[in-house]
């Protein structure tokens, strides 16, 4: 029997366990697995659930085959247990055969300008976890009382947030999104967003469908400068016209671009258009500019000269904003006793075996999604990735496939075993949890909050499902009879 703990239940841990259960399932030798996802929160899914924008219903599905890796008989959804508080890494590491740490990119990157901590200038990720309900959030955090706000970065964040304050709230009605968020959303004052990148818009990241969705929303004005959507005005080295040939995506994007910017507009949102979606390129953050709260931004222009050195130029610009989210990237944050690499903001890795301190892989630890990559790639991506980790975990414990073996098919390609792993007494932890009062959340009381969100929105005539927006509701439609 392999047991193993996977620390995080978002879809770099699910998609793991999903490998672990099926890849153990299919070796020569089937080696039965029994595997504990644990996670902080008392709802599973992570970035799917508290990540990914209410409006984009397709994404979220993948929770639907995420919930089948749970209701797997060899996986157990352990909720609400806190790595480093409820639960140590040494214990981790002594209870179970191997330990897959897979709790993601939690923390924005700063700007690193002054006026960065004012009034007004926040994360991205905290304005996402509020719309998207993450308990960790008060649901009055944001009243949107700004009339311009700036986003800065062109991902695909950034287009989510950008987004979310241009869209008519109506249009949010029948989704997951909470109630009061949807209650601000209707009372926000916004009528102009500002999504601004340092490079052209041949660097950008965001994907064609997300930046195409921009120009679908009812009421609302996209505008790109000229100047900012010519790929040579402000780059003399011809790298973004290269990219442009080479890149399918990027040569997508130009399309809707180029098609933005001749319309350009200076003056007032016309009529039939309540708010304004301006999407600027090659402009920098220098300054926040306020006392107590934001009241404007200072940009620099950008560059990039013929030897492809980029730069500031040293013109500048001032914004009109009273509102600044950062979307400029995701950082992972260490987990207490695990090597972190604070450089790269990842645990030290090799194919996903955990490196100690000398570099060599430490004994049944290993890591996948974001925290052993980088906040790179799709949802989808971390499939991969996390097959990845469990070949090697495999090879290491169970006598899997060597290097250079041949290799198991993804999971996504392999069923679960038919019979659930044999019962050879309680699971790993249980002891620990007990003599500490902590009762994880099981996958059963996870549907209890499921049940009770479908009846919120049944109660609101609003769609399937509203998520309760704060812990205690959560925990109440959980345990309705107390912790």
């Amino acid at each position: 029997m392999l047991k193993v703990a996977v620390i995080g239940s978002g879809p770099a841990g699910l998609y793991a366990a999903e490998a672990l259960v099926k890849q153990a399932a299919a070796l020569p030798s089937p080696v039965p697995v029994r595997v504990d996802v644990i996670d902080r929160l008392p709802t599973p899914y992570g970035l799917v659930r508290y990540g990914v924008a209410p409006d984009h219903k397709s994404i979220k599905s993948i929770a639907q085959y995420l919930r089948k890796v749970l209701e797997s008989p060899d996986v157990r959804f352990l909720g609400g247990v806190h790595l480093g508080e409820d639960v140590t890494r040494d214990e981790l590491v002594s209870a179970y055969d191997a330990v897959i740490y897979a709790t993601g990119a939690m923390r924005d990157r700063r700007l690193g300008i002054p006026g960065e901590d004012l009034s007004g200038s926040y994360a991205a990720t905290d304005f996402v976890n509020w719309y998207c309900g993450h308990p960790d959030v008060d649901p009055d955090a944001f009243t949107l009382d700004a009339e311009s706000v700036a986003v800065i970065g062109v991902g695909n964040v950034a287009v989510d947030v950008a987004r979310i304050l241009a869209r008519d709230p109506a249009e949010l009605h029948a989704t997951d999104v909470p109630q009061p968020v949807l209650d601000a959303l209707y009372a926000s004052k916004v009528r102009e967003v500002h999504m601004i990148g340092r490079r052209g818009p041949a660097y950008a990241k965001f994907t064609t469908k997300e930046l195409r969705e921009l120009g679908e929303l009812p009421g609302v004005e996209v505008v790109v400068h000229a100047d900012e959507a010519d790929l040579n005005a402000f780059d003399s080295s011809g790298e973004g016209a290269a990219l442009a040939e080479a890149d399918r995506r990027v040569r997508g994007n130009l399309v809707a671009i180029s098609k933005w910017a001749q319309g350009e507009a200076s003056g007032p949102a016309p009529s039939g258009h309540s708010r304004r979606l301006t999407v600027r390129f090659w402009l920098r953050p220098v300054e926040i500019l306020g006392t107590e709260r934001v009241r404007g931004i200072t940009l620099e222009r950008t560059a990039i000269d013929a030897d492809g050195k980029f730069g500031g130029t040293g013109q500048l610009e001032t914004l009109d904003t009273q509102m600044v989210l950062r979307s400029v990237g995701y950082q992972s944050v260490p987990l207490p006793g695990v090597p972190f690499d604070s450089r790269a903001s990842v645990v030290p890795n090799e194919l996903g075996r955990v490196l100690g301190p000398d570099g060599a892989p430490l004994p049944g630890e290993y890591v996948a999604g974001w925290l052993k990559r980088g906040p790179t790639g799709v949802i989808g991506t971390n499939k991969s990735d996390a097959a990845e980790t469990v070949r090697c975990l495999l090879e290491d414990l169970a006598g899997g496939p060597a290097a250079g073996d041949t290799q198991l098919p993804r999971p996504g390609l392999l069923k679960f075993p038919d019979a659930a792993a044999s019962d050879d007494g309680e699971w790993p932890l249980e002891a620990v949890f007990a003599g500490r009062g902590i009762t994880p959340v099981s996958y059963d009381e996870w549907l209890r909050i499921e049940a009770a969100e479908a009846q919120l929105a049944q109660d609101l005539g609003r769609g399937e499902r509203v998520k309760l927006h704060n812990r205690d509701a959560i925990w109440s439609a959980c345990r309705p009879e107390g912790r």
